[in-house]
């Protein structure tokens, strides 16, 4: 049993998955850091200094006129954060485009690998499907036997 858990982890998709996502949490950190600091206050300048993450609508209670979407939380209102939902979809939108541009230059460069090696050798081909059933019915019409240790090709 520990022997099959050795070999499952010492496989190279699982060690590839773990490498994949500690380079993904790493670079969710700079994601959002190039949307906190660079794209949104880049959109902010675009649409007259909004900062979306401050958006909200208080459903029920009182929030104290200008104040941020966490002193409106904090004061115990229902309010209805559509800001932050905007600010998500924004990451959202940059994280899938920037995984976009990082699998088509990966695939990029596994195509030039590729083209370097030279074409792969076909593998050897056996016989077809209708030629194993046409020897098949040959050998059932003839009525031949064959010992039991015979293989068929």
């Amino acid at each position: 049993m520990i022997r099959e858990f050795r070999d499952f982890i010492a496989k190279g998709n699982v060690m590839d998955l773990a490498v994949g996502i500690i380079i993904g949490a790493a670079f969710t950190a700079i994601v959002n850091s190039l949307v906190a600091d660079i794209i949104n206050p880049v959109i902010g300048l675009i649409v007259g200094g909004i900062d979306f993450s401050n958006l909200y609508w208080v459903m029920s209670g009182s929030v104290p006129e200008g104040v941020g979407l966490q002193t409106a939380r904090d004061s115990g209102a229902a309010v209805f954060a559509y800001g932050a939902f905007i600010t998500a979809v924004i990451n959202f939108l940059i994280i899938a485009w920037v995984v976009f541009l990082l699998v088509k230059a990966v695939n990029r460069i596994k195509d030039a690998a590729l083209r370097a090696e030279g074409p792969v050798p076909a593998a050897p081909s056996g016989p077809t499907q209708e030629q194993l059933l046409a020897e098949i019915r040959d050998l059932l019409a003839s009525d031949r036997r064959l010992p039991p240790d015979t293989v068929m090709p």
